[in-house]
């Protein structure tokens, strides 16, 4: 039973092409900034929602980490607010690799050390606004530590991606179901608290 384990485990790893380490980061004197993009609208399982999952949790772990917060957003956000017609939409969006056009970004982005980036989950992939984001930035000797909401496919490969896009050290992440962000924000905080403690915050 333990070796198919391991080679289950081990296929999923050359999957995703990466392995993000189980480590604790020196927090000292570094400056902490949280980066996320959410949606609103209709989400699967919890309705039409006034604030997005991915966006419950970014504030929660800025403010164990009294970190910055910025929020990425569309210049022109044309996205249906339906989820089944959202979902079309971002499948057509990542099979065209497209770069989708930004309202702003991080002016002193240089300054930080250890940068948050959270998404949701869309194809096992981030929207491809964060990549917009991603390629606008120069990501040279910072730590990266993602979380991702969802509901039932976890990190994915969302880690390795960021990793293949930024070059830089990427810590694990924390994955959140979505229902679990909008409707017991008590576990949520608890499921960020522990997980902000193991990485050495």
């Amino acid at each position: 039973m333990k070796k198919i384990l391991s080679s289950i485990l081990m296929g999923l790893t050359l999957l995703t092409g990466f392995n993000a380490k189980a480590e604790r980061i020196d927090m000292t004197n570094k400056k902490i900034l949280v980066v996320y993009f959410s949606k609103t609208g209709e989400q699967y399982s919890v309705g039409n929602i006034t604030e997005g999952n991915t966006a419950v949790i970014a504030k929660m772990i800025a403010e164990q980490t009294k970190a910055d917060l910025f929020e990425i957003k569309l210049k022109n956000d044309t996205y249906p607010t339906a989820y089944k017609a959202l979902t079309e939409v971002a499948l057509t969006e990542k099979k065209a690799n497209a770069r989708p056009e930004i309202a702003g970004n991080v002016a002193n982005f240089a300054d930080y050390d250890v940068i948050f980036i959270g998404t949701p989950n869309w194809w096992a992939d981030m929207p491809m606004a964060l990549y917009t984001f991603i390629e606008a930035n120069d990501w040279s000797g910072k730590t990266i530590i993602p979380f991702v909401t969802h509901e039932g496919s976890g990190l994915s490969s969302i880690p390795g991606k960021i990793k293949s896009a930024t070059g830089a050290n990427v810590a694990e992440g924390l994955a959140v179901y979505g229902h679990i962000a909008q409707n017991d924000r008590k576990q949520a905080k608890v499921d960020v608290v522990n997980w902000l403690k193991k990485l050495g915050f």
